[in-house]
């Protein structure tokens, strides 16, 4: 090696911080509490989040539009259909017991997903919601928020 590369490679010594007893002991912090929050009158709830799921997204769209249909007759106030992400599972299996392991068939299922948002439902409308007669492979999550 010459001596310019030993040079460059010699490291410069890293600067100390000095601690002076002032900065090593901070002054204590005076902590400010809150206004305690008035509490919120409690008359119902502001919103109504359903979200419907089935395998046939022909047979969801038609179930989620007749729950926005009943929404509507009782003057609700709708927000969606929101499409959410499909949920894929896959499923892979040897077509062979025993001895072709390269000889494979892959099966998926796909969950179709939608969301929808009623904003200060009255209680007409969850009424009629519950008494709504959907066919069978819809499933409903309903959520008060």
């Amino acid at each position: 090696m010459t001596a310019e590369a030993v040079a460059k490679k010699a490291r410069k010594p890293r600067a100390r911080k000095v601690v002076t007893p002032a900065a090593a002991s901070p002054a204590p912090i005076h902590r400010v509490s809150k206004p305690a929050k008035p509490a919120k009158a409690v008359a119902g709830p502001s919103r109504l989040r359903i979200r419907v799921r089935a395998y046939e997204h022909g047979v969801l769209d038609k179930s989620v539009k007749q729950i926005i249909d009943v929404a509507a007759r009782h003057n609700a106030e709708v927000i969606g259909p929101v499409p959410l992400p499909i949920d894929i599972k896959k499923y892979t299996v040897n077509r062979a017991a025993f001895i072709d392991k390269d000889s494979r068939e892959q099966f998926e299922m796909r969950i179709h997903k939608r969301m929808i948002d009623i904003l200060n439902p009255a209680p007409k409308v969850i009424e009629a919601l519950t008494n709504i007669d959907l066919p069978s492979g819809v499933s409903i999550d309903v959520k008060m928020m």
